[in-house]
């Protein structure tokens, strides 16, 4: 196999949740890009079928769920009902930025439901898929973990967001051990701050903010979703075949100081 075609991800499938925008929908278009059939899951249908369409539009095949991933029992059916899973982004999730003594305990709540619960069964709901197929020791697979730079450190305002984040990355480890002998990988994408719509609506409520997060990171700017998918569809492909239980950190150096 040639070092190109490493990176390739023709005939196989991929499953992305939260994909109607941001990260998730620019995953679920590089991944189509790389040849996999791809399924775009949201709760936003609009959102979802223009994703959809934007791909199938460059030559992609793209399905648009409407699927809660909160909801595990409708998740579990979604996955379930997929002919067959190769790929699966575990990209759904949410932060409320506050004051650690301020957190109340729907704040707390819902941010464990979805960044933690909701992403466990998923991931579960996932591998369990993954496992049918009879012949996945040879063919493999991958489950990739939308973590965050703040799952590897601390931050001001941010502590039910840090909990979360470090918990996925300690799931992305034990779930590494247990599937490695089905000849399924776990990675975790840890980005920093991204230039999707909740961080603009962030910068425009606060400017000096924005002011903020490029002084911190060394690189000088802001991620872009491409930057984050395309450091999916690397975890995704056989050029990671040796790579699992791990974390890819897409930060610009935030997490080297």
């Amino acid at each position: 196999m040639d070092l190109a075609s490493r990176f390739r991800l023709d005939n196989r499938s991929a499953f992305i949740t939260g994909a109607g925008r941001g990260i998730g929908r620019a995953c679920a278009v590089a991944l189509a890009q790389a040849g996999a059939e791809v399924w775009l899951a949201a709760r936003t249908r609009d959102e979802l079928e223009a994703a959809a369409a934007e791909i199938r539009a460059a030559g992609g095949s793209a399905h648009a769920v409407v699927c809660d991933v909160t909801d595990s029992a409708q998740l579990r059916r979604v996955i379930a009902a997929l002919p067959v899973l190769d790929v699966f982004v575990n990209n759904a999730g949410s932060n409320i930025p506050e004051p650690f003594v301020e957190v109340s305990e729907a704040h707390l709540d819902q941010l464990l439901a979805l960044n933690v619960r909701a992403a466990f069964l998923a991931a579960q709901a996932a591998a369990k898929k993954m496992l049918e197929a009879p012949e996945r020791k040879t063919r493999g697979g991958a489950i990739v973990n939308m973590s965050s730079q703040m799952g590897h450190v601390g931050a001001v305002n941010r502590s039910v967001y840090c909990l979360t984040k470090h918990a996925l990355e300690g799931l992305t480890k034990a779930m590494a051990l247990e599937l490695a002998p089905h000849a399924i990988r776990v990675v975790s994408i840890a980005p920093t701050f991204i230039e999707t719509p909740l961080y603009q609506r962030m910068t425009r409520e606060k400017p000096e903010f924005a002011q903020w997060v490029r002084e911190r990171i060394p690189a000088g700017r802001v991620g872009q979703p491409e930057d984050v998918a395309s450091a999916v569809v690397f975890a995704a492909s056989p050029a990671a075949s040796l790579v699992t239980g791990t974390s890819l950190v897409v930060d610009g150096g935030w997490t080297a100081q």
